[in-house]
């Protein structure tokens, strides 16, 4: 008798643990759906502000190539396409602040020109170094139309170090990492244009993870 109400004990605390293993499970899914949802909406923001929807008939984000930034690491390159070829293109950039890592989202045209920039994230300080962003004035929009030769490259700085771009006070240090994530963005284009614009380059696969071959 005691043997069996262990066993029926054990019956009760198995089928407990698994539904509460199913529960979990489902659960989680649900929340990793959410989280990846959020992200690709964030992303397609992003992306909008600084590539101009006149100028594309695609999909950004399912059009998007992997490559390596002159640190090595690997990034996505948005392509905005019209027609079938190239009209634009959108990747982050990335800076060094006050506080820290500061990314941005920049536009470019297939010129070199500067379509748009956005701050995607920072840890810099409330109402000073966050003036970068747009909703706290228009610092950051006065990038648009300019190119790695407009201004030259060695005006590429805050005027502080003998540049052209404004700084506030008491926040050199972040302007200064905008300015030079923004340079080396320009940089980045200049030097791997041919490969950012060929149409034939490998498509990175959903989630961004890896490459597909076109026609394999």
């Amino acid at each position: 008798m005691k043997k069996q109400r262990t066993f029926a004990h054990g019956l009760i605390l198995g089928a407990f643990c698994l539904g509460f293993g199913v529960i979990l499970a489902f659960s989680n899914h649900i929340t990793v759906e959410d989280i990846a949802a959020r992200a690709l909406e964030d992303k397609l923001n992003s992306l909008a502000q600084v590539i101009p929807s006149n100028i594309h008939d695609n999909n950004l984000v399912e059009d998007s190539i992997l490559m390596k930034n002159e640190g090595g690491k690997e990034i996505s390159v948005y392509r905005a396409t019209k027609d079938g070829k190239v009209t634009g293109l959108a990747y982050e950039i990335f800076g060094v602040g006050y506080a820290g890592q500061i990314k941005l989202m920049m536009g470019i045209d297939t010129q070199g020109k500067i379509l748009g920039v956005r701050v995607i994230s920072h840890k810099e300080t409330p109402g000073l170094g966050d003036k970068m962003e747009v909703k706290k004035g228009n610092w950051i929009l006065k990038f648009d139309s300019l190119s790695l030769g407009n201004p030259p490259v060695d005006k590429w700085k805050v005027k502080k170090d003998g540049g052209q771009f404004d700084y506030w006070a008491g926040a050199t240090i972040t302007p200064r990492g905008v300015v030079d994530a923004i340079r080396r963005g320009l940089e980045l284009f200049e030097a791997n244009k041919a490969h950012m614009m060929d149409m034939n380059a490998p498509k990175a696969q959903p989630g961004g993870a890896g490459t597909k071959k076109e026609g394999h």
